[in-house]
């Protein structure tokens, strides 16, 4: 059902996003049944994703027949070739969950017009939960204005990644990165559906999100709800040209500028010494878990805690343990959101 205060392309975006949907959900209530194939070592695909990018294209083409295509399953197969229009499109981001029956995943759309993302949906098929944004008109769940949340510091933040899964990725990397940032903060999540992660982050669910070895398909839409929710996104070391970089961190304002600081040296695009930094820490790290192999945990956390404290984030704030943030109300969408005074008026169907 498409909404009159939604641009016309966002409008066919979530007609497209909600058909792909009800082939996921139809799918679910017997995903044993699914045909999975194996793209690569833990890169799962399924006849769902098929069908679900099926309906995405023939909806967004049936509209816009001289707009681009790059989707995850069929690239560029579809669509025009030069068009300053391309919807960029993850039939079933969280592919892995899926096909456990564990229910998180998404579908992720986005416009890129002439290089910018100027339309988003992510769709979470499980919860009917749709994300959207427009550039320029604010980030909405469910036809309320969402924001970032208003936390400043790290110690009390829930911050989302992803693991590394696949053959040549960096995993060493990734124990330096989890050791330096899991004793600064509140919690680590992994959900394992990047698009809706960043819808998260968006909603002020959870306060930041960082994952290497992303595709633009899996971040394009989340990006839009990130800044149109008023928060940041870039690559590891802060610059917002991140799309095509395999690198992504997102987070309300005060919470990005204290992340960037412990991510930046892992950066592949990072200056000679924070690479040298993050060879040290890797080694350190690598070294804690082979010293006491029965309980390499508590040794890596033990000597997470000690090294490089000295610094402190750019609040300030110790990594010592902090006093819990005040309890939120456990609602899935903001109660006490007011109406969005910029939120775009019936029959407004410019672009921005």
């Amino acid at each position: 059902m498409s909404s009159p205060n939604l641009h016309p392309m966002l409008n066919v975006a979530v007609k497209a996003a909600r058909a792909a949907g009800a082939i996921i959900n139809r799918a679910a209530l017997d995903v044993e049944a699914v045909r999975i194939s194996q793209k690569q070592v833990n890169d799962f695909v399924t006849e769902v994703d098929h069908a679900s990018e099926q309906a995405i294209i023939e909806t967004l083409l049936g509209a816009y027949p001289g707009h681009g295509i790059l989707a995850e399953e069929s690239g560029t197969e579809h669509g025009a070739k030069d068009s300053d229009y391309v919807w960029i499109i993850d039939p079933l981001d969280g592919t892995t969950n899926f096909i456990h029956g564990f229910p998180v995943y998404c579908v992720s759309i986005a416009l890129s017009v002439r290089g910018k993302i100027e339309q988003a949906v992510v769709y979470d098929p499980s919860r009917n939960d749709l994300f959207t944004a427009t550039k320029g008109r604010g980030a909405y769940m469910n036809e309320r204005r969402i924001r970032v949340s208003k936390r400043t510091k790290l110690t009390e933040c829930l911050i989302s990644t992803g693991f590394p899964f696949r053959t040549g990725d960096n995993f060493k990397q990734y124990l330096a990165i989890m050791a330096d940032m899991m004793p600064r903060m509140a919690g680590l999540r992994r959900p394992g559906a990047a698009a809706l992660d960043l819808a998260y982050v968006a909603a002020g669910f959870t306060d930041g999100f960082f994952e290497t070895g992303l595709n633009p398909w899996d971040v394009a839409a989340g990006s839009l709800l990130v800044t149109e929710a008023g928060g940041l996104i870039g690559n590891f070391t802060g610059e917002p040209e991140f799309l095509e970089q395999r690198e992504c961190l997102a987070a309300a304002p005060r919470i990005y500028g204290q992340l960037v600081p412990l991510l930046a040296k892992y950066s592949k695009f990072a200056n000679v010494d924070d690479k040298l930094r993050a060879s040290d820490r890797m080694r350190a790290v690598s070294a804690s878990t082979k010293s006491n192999p029965d309980d390499a945990s508590a040794d890596l956390y033990a000597r997470s805690t000690v090294v490089d404290f000295a610094d402190e984030t750019a609040e300030g704030d110790k990594p010592a343990v902090a006093a819990p943030a005040a309890p939120r109300k456990l609602t899935r969408v903001r109660r006490d959101a007011a109406p969005a005074a910029g939120a775009p008026s019936e029959g407004d169907t410019s672009v921005k």
